[in-house]
């Protein structure tokens, strides 16, 4: 039995399909980690949601930032971006179960020495922290009123963690940091409109937030994507997964039992 740890799909369900042929993958016995944002962008969206839900209990995905979008706009509480590529979910006939089970699925998942997450976690988050900040989201998303959080999640405010907040403002820094952080600064805070490579920062005061000095989480291998302009980053502490696969670079997936990297080529998809 292996498990293997796979980066963001968005949508590309061919090269998803080339890479389990790659690694031999037998679902009667090997596990799936996904990092999130299994839609948009691509051509092949509700084939990636169906796929990975087929698999039952041998795949766990966390949710992105654009599987959060998929939920915001079915739901009412968002509008489609032009870029959008969610068509084929939002008519599909199993929209409904489909939808459902996204909207059920974690913001974290720690399982042993490994953590995985969309994007990534504040400095001052322990992985027992992150783990009852995300189940507060998890519960939100799955009770009778999700439509009202997914409705005011929108926003880069507050942009810094504080035990005292509460309501929407304490979920929507929980949801920004686990499916949208790339960089903060000395103090926490979050630069969320930052998207570039680490080297592009516009204050060298801004750092990736898995280096930041006091992280709390380094006790865990954090498995994440999200950052396509990172790329694939792999050290003791970290797996960072989204090779750029919608921006016509490479899916990948690592082994975790001995961490070894496999890859496939992906064409540019049609809405990146």
């Amino acid at each position: 039995m292996a498990l293997y740890a796979i980066g963001d799909l968005q949508g590309c369900m061919a090269p998803l399909e080339r890479l389990l042929e790659r690694i031999a993958f037998d679902a009667s016995r090997d596990r799936l980690w996904f990092v999130g944002d299994l839609v948009n962008r691509g051509p092949d969206s509700a084939a990636c949601l169906r796929f990975v839900r087929s698999l039952g209990a041998r795949a766990i995905t966390v949710l992105g930032n654009h599987d959060l979008h998929l939920l915001g706009i079915a739901s009412g509480a968002a509008k489609e971006k032009q870029r959008d590529t969610l068509g084929a979910i939002l008519e599909a006939r199993d929209r409904g179960e489909l939808l459902d089970w996204l909207r059920h699925r974690p913001l974290l998942h720690v399982e042993g020495s490994f953590a995985l997450v969309h994007a990534g976690l504040l400095p001052e988050w322990s992985i027992e922290k992150a783990l009852g900040l995300a189940a507060e989201v998890e519960g939100a998303l799955r009770g009778p009123d999700y439509v009202e959080l997914l409705g005011h999640m929108y926003g880069d405010e507050p942009s810094r963690w504080s035990d005292a907040l509460r309501g929407i403002d304490r979920l929507r820094v929980v949801i920004n940091a686990m499916t949208r952080l790339r960089v903060c600064d000395a103090s926490g805070a979050m630069k969320l409109s930052f998207k570039g490579e680490p080297d592009e920062v516009a204050d060298p005061r801004w750092i990736p937030w898995f280096d930041a000095r006091a992280r709390r989480s380094r006790d865990h291998t954090i498995i994440c994507g999200h950052w396509s302009a990172l790329g694939l980053r792999m050290r003791e502490d970290l797996l960072a997964l989204d090779s750029g696969c919608v921006w016509g670079r490479a899916l990948s997936a690592v082994r975790l039992d001995d961490r070894a990297l496999f890859q496939v080529p992906c064409p540019k998809g049609r809405a990146a």
